[in-house]
C-alpha cells in the first residue's frame, strides 16, 4: 500500500510541476502562446484560472497523499515480505585472524635498534 502512495505522490508532483512550468509568472504562459486564437476559445483570463486552480488541487493531492501515508505504515513490527530473507541470516560474525606483528628487521633500510640496559 506505500508502494501505491509512493507512486501517486511522484505522479502528482510530476503533474504539479509541469503546470508551474507552464504557467509564466507576468501572466503570459499557456494563455500567451495561442496568442488572439487563445482570446476567441477561451480566453486569457480563465487559462489563467485553470491553471491556477490546478496548481491548487494538485498541490492539496500531494499534501493528502502526503499526510494520509504514514497510517498505513505496519504498526506491529512487522515490515515487508522481504524481511523473512533476513531471519534466515547468521547471526554470528567470524573471527578473522589478526595479523602478526611486523620485526623491524624484516623491513630493508631499516635499523635495528640496540639492546638497553
Amino acid at each position: 500500500m506505500l508502494a501505491l502512495f509512493g507512486i501517486l505522490i511522484i505522479i502528482a508532483s510530476i503533474v504539479l510541476g509541469l503546470i508551474v512550468l507552464i504557467q509564466n509568472p507576468k501572466g503570459g504562459g499557456l494563455s500567451g502562446t495561442f496568442g488572439g486564437l487563445g482570446n476567441q476559445l477561451m480566453g486569457v483570463k480563465q487559462t489563467t484560472d485553470v491553471l491556477e486552480k490546478g496548481t491548487w488541487v494538485f498541490a492539496g493531492i500531494v499534501g493528502l497523499l502526503c499526510l494520509m501515508s504514514p497510517a498505513f505504515i505496519p504498526k506491529d513490527g512487522t515490515g515487508s515480505k522481504n524481511d523473512d530473507l533476513l531471519k534466515g541470516a547468521p547471526t554470528s560474525v567470524p573471527v578473522q585472524k589478526q595479523a602478526a606483528p611486523v620485526n623491524s628487521t624484516q623491513l630493508p633500510g631499516t635499523a635495528v635498534p640496540a639492546p638497553t640496559k
